[in-house]
């Protein structure tokens, strides 16, 4: 499957704070190359997330995120969010350049070819990941003409024009 070019997005979400009088939630991300769309009536994509990361307990609670297709520019975005063993997503976040999303309260990056806010629709157990398919509520287009970030053969890559 190394041998597939994949598109890079950002997938966000907002966790919200365990207590209504207790500390802001926290912003998560992670960097995903299994996103696609599914659907054009009604809007679908999916995103596979492995079972029992961060992001796919926080999407089992809560049914709003965020996709930030990430233009070749933001390579080291989708590097600091793949980490192994890195340091929480509130650092991570600490010098991007975002907004939130209207709908989700999600990051959605500037920059980015495109975002997306979505509402989980459904959840499908595949072996060790589960298949998160969203109805896209919102949909960008904050830098269309960058080009596009691709994953091929374990390695970030340009396309060339």
């Amino acid at each position: 499957m190394s041998r597939l070019a994949a598109g890079v997005c950002l997938i966000t979400a907002h966790e919200p704070p365990l207590t209504p009088t207790g500390p802001d939630g926290e912003d998560v991300g992670m960097t995903a190359t299994a996103f696609m769309s599914v659907s054009l009536d009604p809007p679908l994509v999916l995103v596979s997330l492995r079972e029992g990361s961060r992001m796919d307990d926080l999407l089992a609670e809560q049914p709003l995120w965020a996709v930030s297709v990430l233009a070749d520019h933001q390579v080291q975005v989708a590097s600091r969010f793949s980490m192994k063993n890195r340091i929480s997503d509130r650092l991570l976040f600490a010098d991007l350049p975002y907004g939130r999303g209207e709908v989700s309260g999600a990051p959605l990056l500037t920059g980015a070819l495109a975002t997306l806010e979505c509402r989980t629709e459904n959840r499908v157990e595949a072996g060790d990941h589960t298949l998160v398919i969203g109805r896209v509520l919102t949909a960008a287009l904050p830098s269309p003409d960058s080009p596009p970030l691709a994953y091929f053969r374990g390695r970030y890559r340009h396309l060339a024009g």
